[in-house]
């Protein structure tokens, strides 16, 4: 009998439905370099189910962009035992017809992810078997039933269910499996989950609650990256990593202890800790991604169930002036769409983002992933666009009715925001902003 394989398939890249935002994102400078940046990073879950395989299996990893027929038959041709997808809600129905043609062709295929999670009887139609929840959990007895002939249509792990990240001697993911030559940056995950249950969030909670990984796991992953790749750059993927900031500091300190740069995904509540602060900037710290959400306060009344985000408000220059000063970016992120935003909003960003002296902008779209209370929301009161929009989860295209504008202004106002806020004028003076204040520190050591 030949040695059973499976081939682990992520669907990559995201594609603007919107056309003349698309269009118009081509020419402008910081847009185009975030989007390359989000496009090269590989599927870490895969990679980690990969680490998770009997080494009785062989593995290999690809990435799909486009989806044709000599896509399909180059995947059947490579003769997988079973095929393992993974896709985010964007690319979600790609995933599907995919693994309907593959199925049709006698390949088994498993589904798994966020999107699955949230629809599995959706998903349940396209695969031979789903798994929600933390497929690692699950992996090993999923690979046994299979070589038994006894595979089951699903397999669930309850969002309580465990935390894989703390097991002992925990399955690194298999960044060998990689052609180092095709990314820009490596993932690394040290936390899962995020306690502020934000309503638009699709990972915060779903998959399982706040989970933190042993430092001692973290440096082996480190070890094993930092061998395959000289001075990598390691983009943390967290969704919101310093919330103990004990384990943190500890964190911190260890990543300083390796030649690489790193960026992650956090709270404000970073700012409150001058220790951490003063470690982040002696440990390589690039950049941190912060999620402002909005330029109008009453706007983030009832984001997340705390009102957290509603009183840090008054807050974000000064806090923001605090992490800058070490050197650090921040990327400071705004949704626009919340019930409370009317036209004034798109202005109010603009100017929001000039005093806060912000070194990046994310700007985003309110949108309502599947499995999130917005979801819920927006579907109880009748103001999704369309019953299935998975594709035009973007996060740059419009799903729903706003309460205060109609859907054309809101697109409207977006496309001008974005031609705003990354023109090349806007973008050399973020620029130049932060070099400047990185001077100032480096001086000030």
């Amino acid at each position: 009998m030949s040695q059973l394989n499976v081939l682990f398939l992520a669907l990559s890249g995201v594609r603007i439905k919107d056309r003349e935002l698309r269009d118009m994102g081509m020419t402008l400078p910081g847009f185009i370099d975030r989007g390359k940046t989000i496009a090269e990073l590989p599927s870490l879950g895969l990679l980690t189910l990969a680490g998770c395989t009997p080494d009785s299996w062989e593995v290999s990893y690809r990435e799909l962009d486009e989806l044709d027929d000599a896509a399909v038959t180059g995947l059947v041709n490579a003769e997988p035992s079973l095929v393992a997808i993974s896709a985010l809600t964007a690319r979600i129905l790609d995933a599907y017809r995919i693994a309907d043609a593959l199925r049709a062709r006698g390949v088994t295929v498993v589904l798994g992810g966020l999107h699955v999670s949230a629809l599995p009887d959706e998903a349940a139609r396209h695969a031979d078997c789903i798994v929600t929840g933390q497929a690692e959990l699950v992996w090993p007895q999923l690979l046994d039933d299979f070589e038994s002939g006894q595979l089951q249509k699903r397999y669930e792990v309850p969002r309580t269910g465990g935390s894989p990240l703390q097991r002992a001697a925990a399955p690194i993911p298999r960044y060998d499996l990689l052609d180092l030559n095709d990314y820009n940056r490596i993932a690394l995950q040290t936390t899962r989950g995020c306690p502020l249950d934000c309503s638009f969030c699709g990972a915060s909670r779903m998959i399982a609650t706040y989970q933190r990984k042993p430092i001692e796991q973290v440096r082996r992953e480190l070890d094993v990256i930092t061998g395959l790749w000289e001075r990598p750059f390691v983009e943390l993927a967290d969704d919101n990593t310093f919330v103990d900031k004990a384990w943190s500091r500890d964190l911190v300190r260890l990543l300083g202890e390796y030649p690489l740069r790193w960026f992650t995904e956090t709270d404000l509540s970073i700012a409150d800790d001058e220790a951490l602060l003063d470690a982040l900037a002696d440990s390589g710290c690039a950049q941190l991604l912060i999620g402002l959400e909005s330029a109008q306060r009453d706007s983030l009344r009832g984001v997340d169930s705390r009102d957290w985000k509603w009183q840090q408000a008054e807050d974000y220059a000064q806090k923001i002036e605090r992490i800058q000063s070490r050197g650090i970016s921040v990327n400071g992120c705004f949704v626009l769409g919340f019930d409370s935003d009317d036209e004034s909003v798109f202005a109010d960003t603009l100017d929001m983002v000039q005093a806060l002296n912000l070194a990046e902008v994310q700007i985003t779209l309110l949108t309502a992933f599947p499995g999130t209370p917005l979801y819920r929301q927006l579907r109880a009161e009748g103001r999704l666009l369309k019953e299935v929009f998975w594709d035009e989860c973007t996060l740059f295209d419009v799903t729903f009715q706003p309460k205060q504008m109609s859907a054309e202004a809101l697109r409207r106002g977006f496309r001008h925001l974005m031609g705003e806020l990354y023109s090349v004028e806007r973008v050399a003076e973020r620029q130049s902003g932060h070099r400047s204040r990185l001077r100032q520190f480096k001086r000030q050591r």
